[in-house]
């Protein structure tokens, strides 16, 4: 007998599963961010943006109740790799002059895969007819995107306070003498 082809309602639930378990697994990097950033700004927008997470799986649950389906998450394999990506940072670059570059940086690509995700969910529901949950879905992407605007100030802030001389003087391109080039 041959399986039941899969249509797209079925990538609506699978991915926003998806969805659900990474945003759950987000709350618990950005409280971790929290306490590990030095930045005081840092440390403000990752609070922040835990709480609106938090809201954000709520969100997330009011669209399961919409399509009618029991709010479960799948294991996210992409999540599950930037959290510990970020945590190999942390630990590489505890108490360096570059740590709240690098963990700005883990953040922002989080940041990127919920945008990703929530976008197509946001398609995704609007063809699918769930306007309701079009609008939830959208709520949370226009929040994603603020915060990646955010994170992208605060590291054009930060990121200056990760250099050091030594270190530029090393990676600085070598000058070479136009004579010798002819």
């Amino acid at each position: 007998m041959a399986a039941k082809q899969k249509i797209l309602q079925d990538a609506f639930y699978e991915t926003l599963k998806d969805v659900y378990y990474a945003e759950r697994q987000s709350v618990k990097a950005l409280k971790k961010s929290a306490k590990s950033a030095e930045n005081e700004e840092l440390r403000q927008a990752f609070e922040t943006h835990a709480e609106e997470s938090a809201e954000q799986v709520e969100r997330l649950q009011q669209v399961f109740e919409i399509i009618g389906k029991p709010a479960r998450g799948k294991t996210c394999e992409a999540m599950q790799g930037l959290t510990s990506e970020m945590e190999e940072d942390l630990e590489d670059f505890e108490d360096s002059p570059a740590a709240d570059a690098v963990l700005t940086a883990s953040a922002q690509a989080i940041e990127h895969y919920e945008i990703a995700r929530y976008g197509t969910l946001k398609t995704w529901a609007t063809q699918l007819g769930y306007a309701d949950a079009a609008k939830l879905l959208d709520a949370t992407l226009q929040e994603e995107k603020k915060t990646d605007q955010l994170l992208t100030e605060i590291a054009e802030r930060i990121n200056a306070e990760g250099t050091e001389t030594d270190a530029d003087e090393e990676l600085a391109p070598k000058k070479t003498s136009k004579a010798k080039a002819a």
